[in-house]
């Protein structure tokens, strides 16, 4: 990587979970070994240390309140950053933050650059007029084609302004060589799934509305009579699936959904396990991966991090899984909501031979590898700064 010796602000609500969150980090590791400082100005999360241990600058600016007055307020805070600390360059990744980052880098004269992580609903002139912050950037980068159409669609935006630069996943990290049985049986140890699980399904959601837990169970519910478990000559497998994420919030869902896995008669097959630390091994831990989105994610971290791990990924057939995934070559693409369509793909799953799973598996990471890097989005993301700062000059 070449030098690029200058100072990055990026804006980001606040360092917990996500992909913006987890880009910012991977971004201000980018800048510090190329030789820049990489500031971060939030309110403040679970990554801060991880910046911190990056060689980044964590700034407390209350940036996630959407307050007219605290985000007009915010413009200041950041422009007295941007003179103090000699900031080339604002990176922005989220609406509220956006509108103070966009007024802080017109009074002082610098570029400004904003990330859509999302595609945001725009209904009513209100909201529209709210999300166009995102637009304003001087380059917009898009993490999909998906989010990219979405972004022309709203208009306002010439071409030439937008980048599309794919989420990147760490592949050093997400890789099966470097995960060993034991590291597995720590990540699992807690889940509390028996000696003979089956066929292992892993569903890596926080427990939401549109993360598709419910077309899960229903799809499970038409499985249970084939795969819930070994008959009496052993040859049908018997089926688990973990749901791993926390209800963050969404509690009063959690217990509807574990009351749904009862009503169906599948409590047996799907265990609520959390929140997981460590991810590589819980993929490696997996014979195939859910994501069965009802709502189209903007990229889909999740087909991307197993692919990785060179796990066979069952998504909804929308969003970024129609770019991360290649059907029935990388993984399984199924109707949204449908889940007679989620059992088929699953079934199809259970019944290929091993060495056809490993196949598909083998194929997933060497696509993981090949577009979706976290290295190759840090280096197209500098690539844009350093055009931008160079029309600049």
């Amino acid at each position: 990587m070449s030098r690029f010796e200058k100072t990055i602000l990026q804006v980001v609500p606040r360092l917990n979970t996500g992909g913006a969150e987890r880009t910012t980090l991977e971004i201000a590791e980018a800048v510090v070994r190329a030789g820049g400082r990489a500031l971060v100005a939030c309110e403040g999360g679970r990554l801060e240390k991880d910046i911190e241990n990056a060689g980044g600058e964590i700034l407390h600016v209350p940036v996630a309140s959407k307050n007219p007055l605290t985000i007009w307020l915010n413009a200041g805070a950041l422009a007295a950053i941007v003179r103090r600390e000699k900031v080339d360059l604002i990176h922005a990744r989220s609406r509220a933050p956006a509108w103070s980052a966009l007024a802080a880098a017109r009074r002082t004269h610098i570029p400004f650059v904003t990330t859509y992580h999302g595609a945001y609903s725009a209904t009513g002139k209100v909201k529209r007029l709210y999300n166009s912050s995102m637009l304003r950037g001087d380059r917009v980068i898009a993490n999909s084609r998906f989010t990219a159409e979405r972004i022309m669609d709203l208009g306002g935006i010439e071409p030439a302004r937008l980048a599309v630069i794919p989420r990147g996943v760490d592949v050093d990290l997400f890789d099966p060589k470097k995960i060993s049985a034991e590291r597995i049986n720590q990540a699992t140890a807690a889940w509390g799934l028996g000696e003979n699980p089956g066929v292992k399904l892993l569903m890596p959601a926080r427990i939401s509305p549109w993360k598709g837990h419910e077309t899960a169970i229903a799809a499970l519910k038409r499985l249970k009579g084939r795969f819930g478990g070994e008959n009496a000559t052993g040859q049908r497998p018997g089926l688990t699936l973990v749901f791993c994420g926390g209800a963050q919030g969404s509690e009063a869902l959690e217990k509807r959904l574990r009351a749904a896995c009862d009503e169906s008669g599948v409590r047996a097959m799907i265990h609520f396990v959390g929140d997981c630390a460590d991810m590589p091994a819980a993929y490696a831990w997996a014979d195939a991966v859910l994501a069965p989105s009802t709502e189209p994610e903007a990229f889909g971290r999740v087909a991307v991090e197993a692919g990785a791990m060179e796990k066979p990924v069952i998504a909804s057939r929308h969003g970024g899984a129609r770019e991360t995934i290649v059907d029935r070559e990388t993984g399984f693409l199924a109707a949204p909501g449908d889940a007679k369509a989620l059992a088929a793909a699953i079934e199809q799953v259970i019944l290929m031979p091993v060495s056809a799973r490993t196949v598909m598996g083998e194929k997933a990471r060497a696509r993981a590898v090949s577009l979706f890097s976290s290295a190759a989005m840090c280096d197209a993301t500098l690539g844009v700064y350093r055009s931008l700062l160079a029309e600049r000059a």
